[in-house]
């Protein structure tokens, strides 16, 4: 019996190595695809990080700039800080699958997709180093195609303007794109428009270059972009996701409980400045107290309220209005015609981008004209009803409510502020800037406060702490980079924020 045994085993055997050119044959599901194409990694791509970005604005950054305010869970707020792991761990999720959307298109020569690619790397590499300074870049995501679990941190000086940083990547991604060639396939943000994509490209150059302005003259690139390349030029030019209303292009707020969506409300800083100039962007970003009275009789005025940013228990007030419609489908309140859009960078950043730069005589154009044209579209941008706050139109409002430009910084720097509601995290890196350059001087900036009760004696946070993962995964990398920062705290200074 044994040796009959044996017989049938060599039997299978020698059946299986001749009519099996490989026996990896054996593994393979004829009803599952072995690769995945990379206008499937790429729509998973975008819609992924700006579904993260978008939690991330209600969570982090809305918050820190005190564009809104937290009620429950106030550690943003009082600046009790961590490493927020899932902007880590969620945007470098997300640059892998980006990575091999931009190999991938490279192998196949598809110049258009490859470009569309790289600048989002770009994009999300931007975000992750200015949130935490020092990042794995140059060996990050390699760990399948290398056999590298550990990468190195490279410095943020070199990412943004060493060979192959983020400024480099960028300006060969323009170049590409005008060429010409190929397809941009997956593309949710810009249906496959590659003019739209070298518009965003060159658009999140001047966001970068303005960051690294108070290290080095960026005046010359900066002018070339402005005067020689496409930019956005109007709401038709946003990078903006699209949010459907149905699974999975869902706004990512609306699934929430209605509990923790009452945990963010609209902070007294943003609702006061909106009041003074009966801003109708107010009506869009915030729901009146009183919105089923409003509801019901029109001719009833609508009560907004903010809440101090702070501890909840420290005194501070909480009581604010609730997001407006766009954000959350509320019982009882009446629903938006539309959700609201996941924003990567819009045209009124780009205008107060240019206006500042032109108030700081980085380039020279007239700052006033870009000024107004930044504030206009983001009134366009949020379709507002001038009527309901006493205006018969922009021009009205603009030249009658105080708005208007008066030549100074600061004027740019408030209308910049308020048209970055639900940017990503780039309202407190704005903040976080403005501070760096008015010497961290909370009445520099007057439409901001050091938050009430906080514990961080009102110093500003700078950066988010590394994950606690990366001392056990990547020890040797994390101690080397922890010894260039001197510590793992939200007040050591990054690059950008050394002088």
């Amino acid at each position: 019996m044994k040796f009959r045994n044996n017989y049938i085993i060599l039997f299978l055997t020698a059946f299986l190595l001749t009519n099996c050119e490989d026996l990896s044959e054996l593994n393979e599901n004829p009803n599952q695809p072995e690769e995945i194409s990379p206008d499937v990694l790429f729509t998973s791509s975008l819609r992924n990080s700006a579904n993260i970005m978008v939690m991330e604005s209600f969570l982090l950054g809305n918050n820190v700039a005190q564009l809104t305010s937290k009620t429950l869970r106030t550690e943003v707020d009082v600046y009790s800080w961590n490493a927020f792991p899932t902007v880590w761990e969620g945007l470098y999720e997300t640059l892998a699958n980006t990575l091999e959307v931009e190999n991938l298109a490279a192998a196949e020569g598809n110049v258009a997709m490859e470009a569309a690619a790289k600048i989002y790397k770009v994009y999300l590499y931007s975000t992750l180093t200015m949130a935490y300074g020092d990042i794995p870049y140059s060996e990050a995501i390699k760990g399948v195609s290398e056999d590298d679990w550990s990468p190195a941190y490279d410095s943020q000086q070199e990412i943004f303007t060493g060979e192959g940083g983020l400024l480099v990547e960028l300006e060969e991604a323009n170049t590409m794109l005008a060429s010409g060639g190929g397809t941009i396939d997956g593309d949710i943000i810009f249906a496959g428009n590659a003019a739209n994509w070298q518009k965003f490209g060159n658009s999140l150059r001047l966001r970068l270059l303005m960051h690294l302005s108070n290290k080095q003259d960026v005046s010359a690139e900066f002018a070339d972009i402005v005067n020689n390349e496409p930019i956005m030029t109007s709401n038709n030019d946003n990078a903006v996701l699209e949010y459907t209303g149905t699974f999975p292009n869902e706004f990512p707020l609306f699934p929430l409980k209605q509990g923790d969506f009452d945990a963010v409300v609209m902070s007294q800083s943003l609702v006061s400045v909106l009041q003074d100039l009966d801003d109708p962007r107010l009506g869009r970003y915030a729901r009146p107290d009183n919105i089923v009275e409003v509801a019901d009789d029109p001719d009833v005025e609508p009560v907004f309220d903010g809440a101090v940013n702070g501890l909840e228990t420290g005194g501070c007030d909480k009581s604010g209005s609730r997001l407006g419609l766009r954000y959350f489908s509320y019982p009882g309140h009446p629903t938006a015609d539309n959700q609201a859009n996941g924003i990567i960078m819009t045209y009124a950043e780009v205008e107060f981008l240019i206006a500042e730069a032109a108030q700081k005589g980085i380039i020279s154009v007239d700052a006033g004209a870009h000024y107004e044209a930044g504030v206009k579209a983001g009134m366009d941008y949020y379709d507002v009803n001038y009527m309901e706050f006493g205006w018969t139109d922009f021009a009205d409002y603009y030249a009658n409510s105080g708005v208007g430009y008066d030549g100074e910084l600061l004027s740019v720097w408030r209308q910049k502020w308020i048209a970055l509601f639900f940017h990503g995290l780039e309202p407190y890196f704005e903040i976080r800037r403005w501070m760096y350059e008015s010497g961290f001087d909370w009445s520099a900036l007057t439409f901001v406060n050091p938050p009430c009760e906080n514990t961080n004696n009102d110093m500003l946070p700078v950066r988010f702490l590394y994950p606690g993962s990366e001392q056990t995964l990547n020890a040797e990398n994390y101690n080397a980079v922890i010894d260039r920062l001197g510590e793992n705290s939200q007040n050591a200074e990054m690059w950008l924020m050394k002088e």
